[in-house]
């Protein structure tokens, strides 16, 4: 596989990039990410998933766009407002780059469909905001062997790890946060607030990190380190970052 002259031009930027080149920027466009979650993790993180030529994207949400979106899900506008999440994102990314794949789903998540969802990927990146959807969406990558990137946000605080349950040695998002969770029973944005800069930072750094996910086995980017948790603190502001053990008792990846 080679890139087109309009292609080169389209990603030059990229390609001189010692990490990336020509040969990363090809591997790239062959790749295939699940993201799922359209919203305040989702929707920004989209836009430069499909600016690094991610050639097969398959997007998940079963939400339609509310007033209250547009304060932080840059993918919206006034005019979405009562429509599908999962349709307006397939249009702006078939309108940004036509040579992009892009396949729907506007089916909420369950532990019945996700594996179906994840099977065959290289990558899911999970922005939803609820535990129990997190949790299937988790279980199902560690079934189908699918590495996983999970960001979460609220208030002034972003999380985004890497988990690559399916090896022997590395933990899943479920030796992260329990089974005490499977339940829809966290905080929404809605009773916490959010402010909209910060999901974009956790955004972006999320489809940081899964550039570096997508090209660290085969090209000169360095290797994501799985099992790491950050976390972004927007009042400082500030990052640290945790490692998560692998749980030899966990009921999704032991």
């Amino acid at each position: 596989m080679s890139l087109s002259e309009d292609r080169l031009d389209r990603f030059a930027r990229h390609i001189v990039l010692p990490e990336i080149g020509g040969a990363g920027q090809v591997a790239l466009a062959g790749k295939h990410l699940v993201l799922v979650g359209l919203g305040g993790i989702g929707s920004p993180a989209l836009q430069y998933l499909a600016a690094a030529g991610i050639g097969r994207l398959t997007l998940v949400d079963d939400d339609k766009v509310e007033a209250s979106n547009l304060q932080r899900q840059t993918l919206f506008n006034t005019r979405d407002i009562g429509h599908g999440k999962a349709v307006i994102a397939k249009r702006w990314v078939s309108t940004f780059d036509p040579a992009l794949d892009v396949t729907i789903s506007d089916r909420r998540i369950t532990s019945e469909n996700a594996h179906r969802l994840v099977v065959g990927a290289d990558l899911v990146l999970d922005g939803t905001d609820n535990f129990a959807t997190r949790l299937a969406i988790s279980d199902a990558c560690v079934a189908e062997r699918v590495p996983l990137l999970s960001a979460a946000v609220g208030r002034f605080q972003g999380q985004v790890g890497a988990f690559a349950g399916h090896l022997p040695t590395e933990a899943c998002y479920r030796c992260f946060v329990g089974d005490a969770f499977d339940a829809e029973d966290c905080d929404t944005c809605a009773e916490e607030g959010m402010l909209g800069a910060m999901a974009g930072w956790a955004a972006t750094f999320a489809a940081l990190q899964a550039v570096r996910a997508l090209l660290g086995p085969s090209g000169n980017m360095p290797d994501i380190d799985w099992g790491r948790v950050y976390l972004l603190d927007g009042l400082k502001p500030d990052m640290r970052s945790f490692a998560i053990a692998k749980d030899p008792a966990c009921k999704g990846c032991s």
